[in-house]
């Protein structure tokens, strides 16, 4: 049996309230978790229990108190994401971890297309036959996520909150990586995006991603979701 692509083991967060006389504020303690490759775990259960907080620590935005976190690509090393040098942090970025926060992060007047385009450009180095496809591959997802072609050539900032999301999905789902860390994707969606981004998902998990996802949508987490995990089970607070 291979071992999970993505593996906790105690881990536990505690926030230091600095302008509080450094009051110590523990979100949870003691998770363990194994996610396999095609696995969609959808995390469950009420605002502020910490979901979101387990997908940064996962992705390196906040740094755990306690424990390990481990991924495990097929075929690459396992990597501690709790000790990782930064320049290592940048390529399990790049090639292994996506992640589709609840915000849209990019260089302000940079083309819808080109912030879409970039995952797979920066592959490409000099290569501007690859550069090329990278562009087309981008103006597909675009299309399929039903933004307007006259948008492809504006910056994201001038767009709606959904358009914004949408672009967020494509850039961060365009290049297939080993491990998917979704937080609440669908949030701003029509309906007819919604079922879209289901069926990337479902599409991520049948080739083999594991997927950590929250969904505010519990139809959505239904539609999605080989395994559901209630995050008060293993919440602790001391």
């Amino acid at each position: 049996m291979n071992p999970p692509l993505l593996q906790l083991r105690g881990v536990a967060k505690r926030f230091t309230l600095h302008h509080q006389n450094r009051l110590e504020l523990s979100v949870f303690d003691g998770i363990d978790l194994d996610v396999a490759a095609g696995e969609c775990v959808v995390l469950d259960g009420a605002s502020g229990l910490g979901k979101s907080t387990l997908l940064k620590l996962v992705y390196a935005n906040y740094r755990a108190s306690a424990g390990r976190i481990t991924v495990r690509p097929a075929g690459g090393e396992a990597v501690e994401v709790t000790e990782v040098a930064p320049r290592e942090l940048l390529r399990l970025r790049r090639d292994t971890i996506g992640y589709v926060s609840q915000f849209l992060r990019v260089i302000p007047r940079v083309a819808a297309l080109d912030v879409v385009a970039e995952p797979l450009a920066e592959d490409a180095g000099d290569d501007a036959g690859a550069i090329e496809a990278a562009r087309e591959t981008a103006r597909a997802w675009l299309a399929r996520l039903r933004i307007p072609e006259r948008l492809w050539e504006l910056p994201p900032a001038t767009f709606s909150g959904g358009e914004q999301q949408r672009i967020n999905i494509a850039r961060n789902m365009i290049k297939p990586k080993p491990l998917l860390l979704l937080d609440e994707p669908t949030a701003s969606l029509d309906a007819a995006n919604t079922q879209t981004v289901i069926e990337l998902i479902r599409e991520a998990t049948a080739r083999g991603a594991a997927t950590v996802g929250i969904f505010h949508d519990a139809e959505v987490g239904a539609a999605v979701a080989t395994r559901r995990v209630n995050v008060a089970d293993f919440k602790r607070i001391r």
